[in-house]
């Protein structure tokens, strides 16, 4: 994934080669695990703070893909209401389509177990499959065969300029792991959704005069210290983790939804998007920033709720 890091104490912003990975579930600090049961080989049980964040109310929305009915956690996304024909609406990352994106690639399961199937698929017009350059386009909205219900009204999505420096919680399906070795198939069991969180150090906002070869920006991205501060942030925030909560995504799901909590409530401000190297210490994640997309997505869906600040 190229991203411009910007260094503490200079001006020179310098673009870095990383391999691009789609994101998914989540890594989580190696003291947080351990400290809920994490071990050699009971790698699965150290992930119970993960899932009790994901778990909490405000974050019901967040429902798991599957292309076969069964698999759960091939990609994710956040319900964000109901039309009057009864109809759910699901905001997700573009890239976890195929280009040609097909209605039957995936069905969605709900709150209350019942498999819904796409009846209609929008991606943004200025997407084009490349995740390295349009970050800040991975976006599309989904058309359900019937309503989302039971988990109370649909999220608030952010519609502000403020969105740096917040701690950011990202919820999804999929791959989890630590920081010392990574995402690993033998940290994952079952099909929960789990999340973990991050201080959005990187900040960049649309470049809307970006070649097709250029990145257009348009996202957030948060850093994975190690406890110790031994690595250094590259976008010039704190070296170690703020609380123990703190990760990264991983791979085997995209699309999952990064909030931010403003004036006591819980905000959609971001897809989960992609990120770089095995998502260990010193690795970054990267989110699509909502906010832009607003009258993009009200074309679509009119009844999908925003606030700024």
């Amino acid at each position: 994934m190229t991203k411009t890091l910007v260094m503490i104490g200079t001006l020179l912003a310098a673009a870095v080669l990383m391999p691009q990975r789609d994101a998914g579930a989540v890594v989580i600090l190696d003291s947080t695990w351990r400290e809920d049961g994490g071990s050699k080989g009971q790698e699965t049980k150290g992930f119970a703070s993960a899932l009790a964040l994901a778990a909490q109310p405000q974050f019901a929305a967040v429902l798991a893909f599957a292309s076969d009915g069964t698999t759960w956690g091939e990609a994710s996304g956040t319900w964000i209401g109901n039309d009057d024909q009864n109809r759910a609406y699901i905001l997700t990352a573009a890239h976890v389509f195929e280009l040609p994106a097909r209605t039957d690639a995936y069905v969605v399961r709900g709150p209350n177990g019942k498999i819904l199937k796409i009846d209609k698929l929008w991606l943004h017009p200025r997407w084009n499959g490349d995740t390295d350059t349009r970050t800040g386009y991975d976006i599309a909205l989904l058309r359900l065969n019937g309503p989302v219900t039971g988990i109370g009204e649909p999220p608030v999505l952010y519609s502000g300029k403020a969105e740096a420096g917040k701690l950011l919680t990202f919820v999804g399906y999929g791959s989890r792991g630590i920081g010392s070795t990574g995402q690993q198939d033998r940290f994952y069991s079952g099909s929960d959704k789990a999340a973990a969180q991050g201080v959005v150090d990187q900040f960049e906002p649309f470049d809307k005069t970006a070649s097709d070869s250029d990145d257009a920006g348009n996202y957030l991205g948060v850093f994975l210290p190690k406890e110790d501060g031994s690595l250094k942030n590259p976008y010039g925030g704190k070296n170690r983790p703020v609380n123990r909560l703190v990760g990264l995504l991983g791979s085997g799901d995209s699309g999952g939804s990064a909030w931010i909590q403003t004036g006591g409530q819980w905000l959609l401000a971001g897809i989960n998007s992609n990120g770089d190297n095995n998502a260990e210490y010193g690795s970054s994640s990267w989110f699509c920033r909502v906010s832009p997309h607003r009258e993009w997505i009200s074309r679509i869906f009119p009844a999908a709720k925003f606030q700024g600040e």
